[in-house]
């Protein structure tokens, strides 16, 4: 619901919008206090690409969007820069950012922020959107044109479960641990149109189905479709909306290079006339439902084959459907290590509920805190000032990015909360 990518090349340039959570520094409860948060947090370095902060619909989420990017280290510097930024501004507001797709603890709803579209989607949805803190890792892939755009998305619709369970980060909602691994799905699915998108045989096809949800009231207008993967509303790009919050940078370069990889898988396919596979929509639908529930524990849904599979064989397959568009970009050895990352260390929800099992819901508060602003800034020429200081040079640009997409350790999670053997009872 919030901002943009623009200016991406077909199947090479992506960037990632991160939607996060302000919780008071005391009680871990939402506050809303977005709009002195984003005041503080003042411009983005990366302005002159792309990159900006945002407002989202309620007061106490805010989201950073990075510029235009072209490498995974790139892309990491600016998802590390934007939330270190808004981590600051939230502790010198008594806040704390937590990276989190649903509210780990309850409180009072916030009000909607202010603007004259947040007014008519709340005026459109009523209660429904009255308490809606759930929040996003959504990625932007560039692609020529429309026609390209609907015809990746066909391609992307078994996928998008296995995306959800991958980044699956919201088992505790307001309070109460819900049973869900990605709650927020079932958040999302309070709206009309939710879920993996029909398949369109055209951009016209796919215009008028939008168009027809508009006109009935649906969608308060065509920029405002709830599909995890859609053809961008205002930039040249397909952008994929399956991620929760990601709990960690490079959870959301994961996430991020594997969307990049499926969309370089598709366009090979559609440049030899390969049509994606009609996966019935309803089975979609249960394979949706299937890994929001149960994330990567136990079987999901293959949507084509239409038939229970292990989790981790469906992960495999993902990450070998895109492993030649992956290679290409140098990409396939990062991607492998921060998926071996996740199979060790689990999911974010499997790590908020060890956390809880340790000290309770404000214990995962903490956690997420941590692992939101994991690490130091990327190096670049005002890096010694730290996340508080200036924002790059006098025209905003960005500063040095650095080789690889990490100078520590590799993994996804805060070092905090490693674990070496698999979850005790």
């Amino acid at each position: 619901m919030g901002g943009g990518v623009k200016g991406h090349a077909p199947g090479v340039s992506l960037g990632v919008e991160e939607e996060f959570l302000l919780v008071d520094a005391v009680s871990g409860e939402c506050v809303a206090h977005a709009e002195d948060v984003l005041e503080r947090a003042g411009p983005h370095r990366w302005r002159t690409s792309g990159g900006s902060f945002h407002t989202e619909l309620l007061g106490s989420q805010v989201e950073a969007v990075t510029g235009v990017c072209h490498d995974l280290a790139g892309l990491r510097a600016q998802l590390r820069y934007g939330r270190a930024r808004l981590a600051v501004a939230a502790r010198e507001d008594g806040a704390l950012l937590v990276a989190s797709g649903t509210p780990v603890l309850g409180g009072s709803p916030p009000p909607a922020a202010r603007g004259e579209r947040f007014a008519a989607i709340v005026s459109a949805y009523g209660d429904v959107v009255e308490d809606y803190q759930a929040c996003g890792c959504h990625v932007h892939v560039g692609v020529t044109d429309r026609e390209s755009a609907v015809a990746v998305v066909n391609h992307l619709r078994p996928w998008l479960p296995v995306l959800v369970a991958l980044a699956a980060n919201s088992p505790f909602d307001r309070g109460r641990p819900t049973r869900y691994a990605a709650r927020r799905m079932m958040e999302m699915a309070r709206f009309p149109g939710a879920g993996v998108p029909p398949w369109s045989a055209s951009a016209a096809d796919y215009d008028a189905r939008v168009a027809a949800l508009v006109e009935s009231g649906a969608l308060v207008d065509g920029a405002m479709t709830f599909w995890l993967a859609r053809p961008s509303p205002r930039w040249p790009t397909v952008e994929v909306r399956a991620g929760d919050a990601a709990a960690t940078a490079d959870e959301a370069v994961l996430q991020a290079a594997l969307v990049r990889g499926l969309v370089g898988a598709a366009l090979a396919d559609l440049a030899t006339g390969r049509e994606a596979p009609r996966a019935d929509g309803q089975v979609c639908a249960a394979a949706l439902w299937n890994a929001a529930r149960h994330g990567l524990d136990g079987a999901m849904v293959d949507p084509v084959a239409r038939r229970a599979v292990p989790a981790w064989r469906l992960v495999d397959g993902l990450v070998a459907r895109a492993a030649p568009a992956l290679e290409e970009a140098g990409d396939l050895g990062a991607v492998l290590t921060l998926v071996e990352g996740v199979r060790r260390a689990g999911t974010g929800a499997d790590r908020q509920r060890r956390a809880a099992r340790r000290g309770g819901p404000r214990a995962v508060v903490d956690m997420l805190a941590r692992q939101t602003e994991s690490g130091d800034l990327a190096p670049g020429p005002d890096a010694g000032a730290g996340p508080g200081g200036p924002a790059g040079g006098a025209d905003g640009g960005p500063a040095d990015a650095p080789d690889g997409i990490s100078g520590e350790e590799p993994g996804v999670w805060d070092a905090g909360e490693r674990v070496p053997e698999p979850d005790a009872p």
